[in-house]
């Protein structure tokens, strides 16, 4: 096991448990992505714009600023695990595929009523009966996924 790995998702955890924690405290609000971006994109509400923008350009600043301080990919790499110990691979599919994952989870979010984040970190945490089915149902989904993929269709890793 790669304890420094292990480190940086306990302290990734940490943050976004606070930052859930600063958003609810601060504002009222609650930091789920797919209900941040869609009152963004569609609902508008007078002067409630500013700080879903912010947030937004957080997530994805983040990562930008990582990778130009030299921190890379992350845990990705070309091969299944290369020199740097990294184990996620590059994407199977293209750009077209990605979209239309990226589409699915998004009509996902809606059909759910939200997404991970907004009911494993945040719902969770405000202990919603609601939030509690969805994360159950999500890893339930998981678990079915990898199990067809692997055993039953012969694919993935």
């Amino acid at each position: 096991m790669d304890l420094m790995a292990s480190l940086q998702g306990l302290v990734g955890g940490v943050l976004i448990g606070l930052s859930a924690v600063w958003l609810m405290a601060a504002m009222g609000r609650i930091a789920g992505i797919s209900g941040i971006l869609s009152s963004l994109l569609w609902v508008r509400p007078k002067g409630d714009s500013a700080w879903r923008l912010t947030f937004l350009l957080g997530l994805i600043s983040g990562p930008l600023l990582v990778m130009a301080l030299g921190g890379g990919l992350g845990n990705v790499s070309g091969d299944a695990v290369d020199a740097t110990g990294a184990v996620i691979g590059a994407p199977a599919g293209g750009v077209a595929l990605m979209l239309l994952a990226g589409l699915l989870v998004g009509v996902g979010t809606g059909l759910g009523s939200g997404c991970t984040s907004g009911h494993g970190v945040c719902g969770l945490a405000r202990l919603s009966p609601r939030s509690l089915v969805a994360t159950l149902t999500f890893l339930a989904a998981a678990i079915v996924t990898v199990y067809v993929v692997r055993h039953v269709i012969g694919g993935g890793a």
